[in-house]
């Protein structure tokens, strides 16, 4: 009855004058109900399906279609029938999505993917706000000139004390989900993306404010961005389960490492760029060989999921933070093998500090490594002395969640940021709120 079913709607779609498109039409079929199987990182039978060219690919079975000839093409058979083979252990396709698929292939499999996928999100000019959008992403630039913030397509750049506006670098990517200066300070690395459609690193020249350059990648969005100790690469966690390393010089992928099995969150180089450490969601603290991409070792037991880590500016330690509220500190070290299933032991921890009250969204040292900040979704913020875990101040939630935060660069002032859009700037060693500021322009609406 489907595939019955499945002729008479193709047969309504061919007598429509416009062709179905791949891009507009197909490739949401696919994404929606296939490439949480089949994409990098997960490209189960060899077969990745995010992209025209990936599909055209095929696997392990062989070519995925045959241009002009439906029924004799696998991506069709697979999914046509009253018990289709796949999208295995889900939903079968509807019988409108699988005639989609089968017209597509009947008039020739085409491809329409527009050569700048960018171009969708591009503004004409820089967002207009009528409300405070929400911070995700904070980082203060090492000479503490400057405080880049997350806007909506943009990064807002302030004085270093959060008072005067510097300037607005608007990109492409809708979402900005992590900030990072250079070593030297004179460029901001921003990751985001656009959600189920693209990774996005930029390279910024701060004084310049000028687009160095744009790098995309993936299917979905970048996040914990990190700079090499040379600052010729940076490192970024993809949602596609993969971690990547890119080049500066020609934005060109230099590193790939894919074991991980959940979403990776955050990147930390070791002191000498040697080596990487990514946190994921799968519970799992990962430390990597640059110059392969192979895994050296866990740093530790796989507990619960990880979403953000911190590397300590003086020596090779990682403070990262979890979904249940707690923050550790580990050495970037591997250990003398591999954890056995219920083995406990952990030679590379340091310590545990005190439990947050619900997930950790960020963490970070001051400049001088003496003190770690952390904060997370309900709206507190607590500091410690990394040297013994002793607690220096316990700032009270603000009453929403707070994604982020960064110290000045001469470590008397950490700022937060988070749901509602403000800034609020703290002494560090009090947890004294000093300041409350909203970061972007507001337009006020006429009455």
């Amino acid at each position: 009855m489907k595939t019955a079913l499945v002729f008479i709607i193709a047969a309504s779609l061919s007598a429509n004058a416009e062709p179905v498109s791949f891009f507009r039409d197909v490739r949401p079929i696919l994404r929606a109900n296939c490439v949480g199987c089949h994409k990098p990182g997960k490209t189960k039978g060899d077969l990745d399906l995010t992209s025209y060219a990936a599909l055209m690919k095929g696997g392990k079975s062989g070519d995925t279609l045959k241009a002009g000839h439906a029924e004799s093409s696998e991506l069709f058979t697979q999914i046509d029938g009253t018990e289709p083979e796949m999208p295995k252990d889900a939903e079968p396709l509807t019988a409108a999505e699988v005639a989609v698929i089968r017209q597509w292939i009947a008039e020739g499999a085409k491809d329409d993917t527009p050569a700048d996928l960018g171009a969708a999100h591009r503004l004409a000019a820089p967002p207009v706000y009528r409300s405070a959008p929400a911070i995700s992403a904070l980082a203060s630039s090492p000479d503490g000139a400057v405080l880049a913030v997350a806007g909506w397509h943009e990064v807002v750049l302030r004085s270093g004390d959060g008072e005067q506006m510097l300037g607005r670098l608007v990109g492409e990517s809708p979402r900005v989900e992590s900030l990072a200066f250079s070593p030297d300070g004179k460029q901001l690395a921003v990751a985001g993306g656009a959600p189920s459609e693209y990774g996005e690193v930029q390279i910024w020249d701060v004084a310049d404010k000028r687009l160095v350059r744009a790098i995309k990648a993936s299917v979905d969005c970048f996040f914990g961005i990190s700079w090499s100790p040379d600052g010729s690469k940076v490192a970024v966690g993809c949602a596609d389960k993969l971690v990547r390393v890119f080049a500066i010089a020609d934005g060109k992928e230099v590193m790939r490492c894919d074991n991980h099995i959940d979403w990776v969150f955050a990147t930390a180089w070791s002191r000498d760029g040697a080596r990487l450490v990514s946190a994921s969601r799968d519970k799992a603290v990962k430390l990597i060989e640059v110059a392969t991409g192979h895994l050296i070792d866990d740093l530790a037991k796989p507990r619960d999921p990880l979403l953000c880590i911190a590397r300590h500016p003086a020596e090779d330690l990682v403070a990262f933070g979890s979904e249940t509220g707690q923050v550790r500190l580990h050495r970037v070290a591997p250990r003398g093998g591999r954890l056995a299933e219920g083995d406990d032991k952990e030679e590379s921890s340091v310590r545990e500090f005190d439990r947050l009250p619900g997930p950790v969204h960020a963490v970070a040292f001051s400049p001088d490594g003496a003190l770690l900040a952390a904060t997370g979704a309900k709206g507190e913020t607590r500091i410690w002395q990394s040297g013994d875990g002793k607690k220096v101040a316990q700032i009270p939630s603000v009453g929403c969640a707070l994604f982020t935060l960064a110290f000045s660069s001469d470590g008397t002032r950490l700022v937060t940021g988070g749901t509602d859009g403000k800034l609020r700037i703290y002494e560090a060693k009090t947890g004294t709120l000093m300041k409350t500021l909203v970061p972007v322009p507001l337009e006020v609406a006429a009455k």
